[in-house]
């Protein structure tokens, strides 16, 4: 961990899961959960959700993130088999 002399903290070392969806709400989400390329999934969009493909996988810190990692919303859960319509 670096701190800066003002006492913030500028580097903590964590890596982040950001995954790239496609769809309705495309863009940039963090994965809290385990994901593949591929799988479908749920994330916010609106007041509501919207389904997703994801299409990429970036594991990073928050310094080198695709987006700011602050500001990025989560994904909500990775679809079942179920859900997706797939046998």
């Amino acid at each position: 961990m670096i701190h800066s002399m003002s006492g913030g903290v500028l580097f903590d070392g964590e890596l982040l899961t950001f995954v790239k969806v496609d769809g309705e709400a495309a863009g940039w989400y963090l994965s809290p959960v385990p994901v593949k390329v591929g799988e479908k999934v749920l994330v916010p969009y609106g007041n509501g959700s919207a389904e997703g493909k994801v299409t990429r996988l970036e594991r990073c810190t928050a310094q080198t993130s695709p987006v700011p990692a602050k500001r990025a919303k989560s994904i909500l859960r990775v679809l079942s088999l179920d859900e997706r319509g797939e046998a």
